[in-house]
Parts: C-alpha cells; sequence; structure tokens
C-alpha cells in the first residue's frame, strides 16, 4: 500500500472519520441532551471529556508532524478516542480527575495572572496599534488635500498665465494703433491751427488795405 505520512491512506481515512464522528459530533449531541435535561451527572462527565479532548487535539497538532512514522500511529489514535468514549473505561473521566484537574488547581494563580496580563497587553497593542492606523489614515487624508490643492493651484496658475498673455497680445495691437494714430491726430490738429491763423492774417491784411484805398479815394 502507499505509505502516507507513516501509515496507510485508509488508517488515515479511518482515524479522521473516527475523531469527527464519534469524538466530536456524538459527543456535541450527548452535550445537549445533558444540557436539555439538566442532568448534572451528564453535564459533568461531558464537560471532563470535553477538556481532554481539547488537550487531545492540541497534543495531535504536534504528534502528527514528529510521531507520524511510528507503525499503527493512526489506529491508536482510533482506539484512544474509543477509550475516552467508552461508558465502561470511562477514559475521559479517569484522566481529568488523575491528572487534568491536579495540575490545574496546582497552576491555576499562574494561570488566571498570564491570562490577565495577556489580555491587558492585547488590550494596549489593540489600542496603540488602533492610534497608528488612525495617524496613518489622518497623515494619508492629509496628504491627499495637499496634493489635491497643489494640483489645483497649478491648474489655476497655469490658466492665469494664459489669461494674461491673452490680454497682451489682445492688447498689443490696440496700443501701437493708439500710438500711430496719436501723431495722425496731432498733425490735423496743427494744420487746422495754421490754417486759421494765415486766414486771420489775410483777412486783416485785406481790411487794413480797404481801409488805406477808402483814406486815399477821401483825400
Amino acid at each position: 500500500p502507499l505509505i502516507f505520512f507513516g501509515g496507510t491512506d485508509s488508517c488515515r481515512l479511518c482515524s479522521v472519520f473516527n475523531r469527527l464522528i464519534f469524538g466530536t459530533l456524538y459527543p456535541a449531541y450527548s452535550s445537549y441532551k445533558a444540557v436539555k435535561s439538566k442532568d448534572v451527572r451528564e453535564y459533568v462527565k461531558w464537560m471532563m471529556y470535553w477538556i481532554i479532548f481539547a488537550l487531545f487535539t492540541t497534543a495531535e497538532v504536534i504528534t502528527d508532524i514528529f510521531l507520524c512514522w511510528l507503525p499503527f500511529y493512526y489506529e491508536l489514535k482510533i482506539a484512544f478516542v474509543v477509550w475516552l468514549l467508552s461508558p465502561y473505561t470511562k477514559g475521559s473521566s479517569v484522566l481529568y480527575r488523575k491528572f487534568v484537574h491536579p495540575t490545574l488547581s496546582s497552576k491555576e494563580k499562574d494561570i488566571d495572572e498570564y491570562l490577565s496580563q495577556a489580555k491587558d497587553k492585547s488590550y494596549d497593542t489593540l489600542v496603540h496599534f488602533g492610534r497608528k492606523g488612525l495617524n496613518v489614515a489622518a497623515t494619508a487624508a492629509v496628504m491627499a488635500a495637499a496634493k489635491g490643492q497643489g494640483v489645483l493651484s497649478d491648474r489655476l496658475r497655469s490658466f492665469s498665465m494664459q489669461d494674461l498673455s491673452s490680454f497682451q497680445t489682445e492688447d498689443e495691437p490696440k496700443s501701437t494703433s493708439s500710438i500711430t494714430t496719436q501723431p495722425a491726430s496731432g498733425q490735423h490738429r496743427t494744420r487746422a491751427v495754421m490754417r486759421n491763423k494765415s486766414e486771420t492774417g489775410y483777412s486783416k491784411g485785406k481790411c487794413t488795405r480797404q481801409r488805406e484805398q477808402q483814406k486815399n479815394i477821401n483825400l
């Protein structure tokens, strides 16, 4: 047969099926019945089983890595789960009363202190990382707003420079035309003044001539 983690595929699948059906689902239904009937003995019995099963599952993670090459490893796991569940052997209650309960009762204070410290540390780390997350989010928002304002100011500057350049190009012909038209208007004004002066001088000279002719006639 094909060797897989130190055991055959059939034994491995049988072990998983046994743990799923007889080690998890059946004890869960029996615990439901104990809670529903409010039988203290059954309730304590299945509570002891779940404690032992939790320890077994934790140890199984390590043993599956380092001890899976042993012969009959999965068969031993199946036999152990059956021994825990059997009402004749009462393996879970035996393990709990002889080993688990004395160990936990002797180290209960240390475990409680460790758990309280872990809760405090976890709360502090959660608050610390939460503050860091808020700071990072705030800085990101500020940077985004600053970048948006910079882009907007650059666009406004480009628009203003374009407008100024267009205004300058529009004003240049007007200024040149005004510069060219101003001397022409000045020339017209000087010519009109000279004409007026010449006409007044001519009219004055004519009047004086007429007066002299009239005097000569009288004489």
